[in-house]
């Protein structure tokens, strides 16, 4: 199985149906180059990328000729009978009669709790009992430290799911690196997610592109990415979430006859991802020289580091992850000691208030 996955997460859409259409054109030519892993789940695509895998690869290949990968999306669960309804619905909805590998969608300090009250992985261990699960994983967004704890207690998973780009690498709030590490040390093939993190490591501030282009002129951005996420050591799956044939083509360039990076290049994603961050929509260098005067004890670096242009919904899990233990960005009461204490002269204050309208009045949490 090579190691490039096709993520149904960003599918094409026409109007407010899937293109599929254009899916099943994308879906033949990811086989045709002998690409076979598929990854999707219950609530992607507002509900309809199940139904789409289905119509555009389920019903059309032969089920060995194909990995399917879905997940167990949990968090708006309150029993383990609502589990079994949504499992039997993924099964139905898809058509594919078991899954080669299915993950707990999401872990973290919110969702980990609630696979603990739902019995989550007995559940999943049920299912492999009954040979409706081949493999069983988790996809984590949170702390290398949890994670251990995790995978401590859970010997049962098979592999883990993770966010991993040459961005985030050395992240504090995302821990790339760390969490890679510690999947690692359990001995867990790691399926990487958000290698080119939603699009942002393909629209590359100039400094950055041309970084890359001195050294490699014909290579896009996104080959960059795809090359820095898979070259690591126990990388089983690199996924990208595919929504145009010039992306479907691009990647498949770059992961048919995937060449691992060597020194230099890791240097350049590094010194790529120092120009990236230097022109972030908060240019906060996680000095922490702001949080000395908070009286209210708001992790400002962490929260800002979330945020690098904009914001996205992988970036809302791990904000809501820290709330859990720190206060929210809405705690702030605006006496504006952070500032007089920040060497970039950032208006701390105003992007809190900015985090804080578009996360914390988020109705969807458990």
């Amino acid at each position: 199985m090579k190691n490039f996955g096709f993520g149904f997460m960003r599918l094409p859409f026409d109007g407010d149906k899937v293109d599929i259409d254009l899916v099943k054109r994308m879906v033949d030519v990811f086989m045709e180059n002998g690409f076979t892993y598929f990854d999707t789940a219950y609530k992607y695509c507002r509900g309809l990328s199940e139904p789409a895998l289905r119509e555009a690869l389920v019903d059309r290949y032969p089920r060995e000729s194909y990995v399917l990968t879905s997940k167990l999306s949990n968090e708006f669960m309150h029993s383990r009978q609502e589990q079994e309804e949504v499992f039997a619905d993924q099964l139905k909805r898809l058509g594919c009669g078991y899954f080669d590998y299915y993950l707990l969608h999401n872990q973290g300090a919110v969702n980990y709790k609630v696979s603990l009250e739902l019995d989550s992985f007995a559940f999943v261990r049920q299912k492999k009992a009954e040979g409706k699960i081949r493999h069983i994983g988790i996809s984590f967004h949170d702390k290398a430290e949890l994670l251990d704890e995790i995978l401590s207690a859970h010997p049962e998973i098979e592999v883990v799911q993770l966010q991993i780009n040459y961005l985030d690498w050395e992240n504090e709030s995302i821990q790339s690196r760390k969490c890679y590490e510690t999947a690692r040390r359990h001995g867990k093939p790691v399926i990487v997610m958000e290698p080119i993190k939603g699009g942002t490591l393909v629209n590359l501030p100039r400094e950055a592109e041309e970084l890359f282009r001195s050294y490699a002129p014909d290579a896009s951005s996104a080959s960059w990415a795809l090359r820095f996420a898979a070259g690591h050591e126990g990388i089983m799956m690199v996924l990208s979430g595919m929504n145009s044939m010039e992306q479907m083509e691009d990647n498949i360039r770059t992961m048919k006859d995937f060449r691992p990076m060597n020194g230099e290049e890791l240097r350049l994603c590094a010194k790529a991802a120092d120009k990236i961050q230097a022109n972030l929509t908060i240019p906060c260098t996680g000095c922490g020289y702001c949080m000395v005067q908070c009286p209210k004890h708001i992790p400002i670096p962490e929260y800002f580091s979330l945020f690098p242009h904009g914001y996205m919904t992988t970036q809302m899990v791990y904000y809501y992850n820290l709330t859990q233990t720190h206060p929210k960005a809405g705690d702030c009461i605006s006496c504006h000691q952070c500032e007089k204490h920040c060497p970039q002269h950032i208006e701390i204050t105003r992007h809190l208030r900015e985090i804080s309208e578009k996360f914390d009045a988020f109705k969807g949490w458990r």
